[in-house]
């Protein structure tokens, strides 16, 4: 057991990692941008690759000491967004290999890739400690809160719980929704049932949530 709990911590470690890489290099991204729109004129496309950045600051002419310097901070942006890449790459390679190796069913799930996965099983950690699915719902705050009034029942959005495990449910729901299946079949029945499309994607995390406790608590087994 002690060895399994060390590779959950491990997971967490490498998910949260490749968080904060992701979160840096979207900010170093969007600061190349605006340098980017002050060097050309009308600027640049919403799309910004470090390739895209490296041909435009080819492109772009000289004409005085401002743009020089423009020019030289916007590459030594570029630097930085190369060296994340790079970490990020790094990171999501070995996170690969240890979800692979830990054998996880979770990734059965439609929508669950294995960095996806490496969220969920590095943040759940012990999936044994929720006696009930329950329990794990309000841990990850897909259990929805009560806010009837009088006789019209009533809930509202749970704001509570761990946010990147209940993130990770709920783009595995989008991407459910996205594409053709039982996930998606689910969120329109519920939707012509009379639930709007928030309430509808609230039951479809439910329903995934479900199914990713399930996976976990078989994992544990012999």
């Amino acid at each position: 057991m002690v060895g399994l709990d060390e590779h959950r911590v491990v997971l967490r470690l490498l998910a949260d990692r490749d968080h904060q890489i992701t979160a840096n290099r979207t900010r170093t991204i969007c600061r190349l941008h605006a340098m980017l729109c002050l060097l050309i004129e009308g600027g640049t496309g919403r799309a910004l690759t470090a390739s895209k950045a490296h041909d435009l600051l080819g492109s772009i002419h000289i004409d005085g000491p401002i743009a020089a310097e423009r020019i030289r901070a916007a590459r030594q942006l570029l630097d930085e967004i190369r060296v994340l890449d790079t970490a990020r790459h790094d990171v999501r390679t070995r996170t690969n290999q240890i979800v692979q190796a830990s054998v996880s069913t979770v990734t059965d799930i439609h929508g669950i890739g294995l960095l996806t996965a490496a969220i969920i099983i590095g943040r759940v950690g012990d999936i044994n400690r929720f006696p009930t699915s329950g329990h794990f719902a309000r841990h990850n705050g897909t259990a929805p809160i009560e806010a009837s009034s009088g006789p019209k029942k009533r809930r509202r959005l749970n704001p509570r719980g761990d946010r990147q495990l209940n993130h990770a449910i709920h783009m595995a729901a989008v991407t459910q929704v996205g594409h053709d299946t039982s996930g998606r079949v689910y969120y329109l029945r519920k939707q012509a049932e009379g639930k709007t499309r928030k309430e509808a994607m609230r039951t479809l995390k439910r329903h995934i949530r479900n199914a990713v406790y399930q996976h976990l608590v078989a994992d544990t087994r012999p």
